[in-house]
């Protein structure tokens, strides 16, 4: 009967456990308050993809518009180039004679 505890050393174990449950839970619960719930997760992933395809396909819609503007420009210049060929060769040809 000498190894059981006293009923005023159970009420302070008690004490303990629940002092000790409440830090705990304290803990628990301030993590808790900086976890993410999965639907607004998910929502947020979704919007993340969808942002980054519409980039991607801005992307590719300007890459295409800058070759489209090269092209125009070449063609241009190769256009006026050969326009003043055959003016060019006819003031040479007048300046020798």
């Amino acid at each position: 009967m000498a190894d059981e505890p006293t009923n005023g050393e159970l009420g302070r174990l008690i004490e303990a456990l629940r002092s000790e449950m409440r830090e705990d839970l304290g803990g628990l619960n301030s993590r808790l308050d900086r976890v993410v719930p999965l639907d607004v997760y998910t929502i947020e992933k979704q919007q993340t993809v969808k942002r980054l395809d519409d980039l991607e396909t801005a992307r590719k819609e300007d890459a295409a518009r800058v070759t489209a503007t090269r092209r125009w420009m070449i063609g241009t210049v190769i256009t006026v180039v050969a326009a003043l060929l055959p003016y060019l060769g006819a003031l040479v040809k007048g300046a020798g004679a």
